[in-house]
């Protein structure tokens, strides 16, 4: 394997907002304003990291949230529901999103030392282009600044797992080939979207939507159910097709290292 020339991250759960809770917070106030109430892990995470209207689709479909929608409005689901669901989330992302967005640790000291190693940084998005506006803005202040990020809005509103954003960043930061890409995220929608591009995908753990923890809680986790809860993130990503796995930001220069020495080892 040739040299790395780009990594392109997700944001929330994988570079900022630790625990992905800024979207999770969203679509459970929206659906509960519709009578609905999401389970955590298997309803509102599972389709994370989509478009977020296609997030709104995807859990309306789940067996039982479809169930309960019959239930309570004697029919199934329409698109317009669908719009006005996603209406109430993109209000909710909108008006707390600008708080969840400090970056994860070690992020902007993975992304420093990428940049020294002349390595180009860009970022894939599940929010809206106004959402972006504002976590671009506040991130950066605190810190954290890709050199180029895109969104669905630039894609025709084709997100994950479509290829489009990758290659939208690859256009802008002059990188010829999908080898000599990694793709970093935290969701299942991540890897399928690295896939599908053809690039290098890692599954990042901690902090991640996969693992649904509060930094908080993190912390308190005891050697034992910290090792378990990694492992069942872990096979989350690999089940997904990730390439590799690394349990933080700091692991990711040794993983580059390792490509570029063509180790190739996925035991990371």
């Amino acid at each position: 394997m040739g040299k790395i020339e780009a990594v392109i991250f997700d944001w929330a759960g994988t570079t900022v907002d630790f625990g992905c809770f800024a979207p999770v917070q969203a679509f459970l106030e929206a659906f509960r304003a519709a009578g609905i109430e999401p389970t955590m892990e298997e309803e509102v995470r599972k389709p994370m990291g989509m478009l977020k209207r296609d997030h709104v689709k995807a859990m309306l479909s789940m067996p039982r949230i479809s169930g309960l929608w019959k239930e309570a409005y004697g029919r199934e689901f329409d698109e317009n529901d669908v719009d006005e669901i996603y209406e109430r989330t993109e209000d909710g992302i909108l008006s707390i999103v600008g708080d969840f967005a400090a970056p994860k640790p070690y992020v902007t000291e993975a992304v420093k030392e990428l940049r020294e190693r002349g390595i180009k940084i860009g970022s894939t998005t599940g929010y809206t282009l106004d959402m972006m506006e504002i976590v671009t803005e506040r991130a950066r202040q605190q810190g954290y600044e890709p050199d180029e990020w895109f969104c669905p809005d630039a894609t025709d509103h084709k997100g994950r797992p479509y290829p489009y954003m990758i290659f939208k960043n690859m256009q802008a930061l002059g990188v010829m080939s999908v080898h000599n890409v990694i793709k970093v995220g935290d969701t299942v929608a991540d890897i399928k979207e690295g896939k599908n591009a053809g690039v290098i995908t890692v599954g990042v753990v901690e902090g991640s939507s996969v693992m649904g923890l509060t930094e908080e809680e993190f912390e308190k986790l005891g050697t034992a159910e910290y090792e378990e809860i990694c492992a069942r993130t872990e096979k989350t990503y690999r089940d997904a097709g990730a390439d590799y796995v690394i349990r933080n930001m700091k692991e990711l220069t040794a993983l580059i290292d390792r490509l570029e020495a063509g180790e190739g080892t996925q035991a990371v």
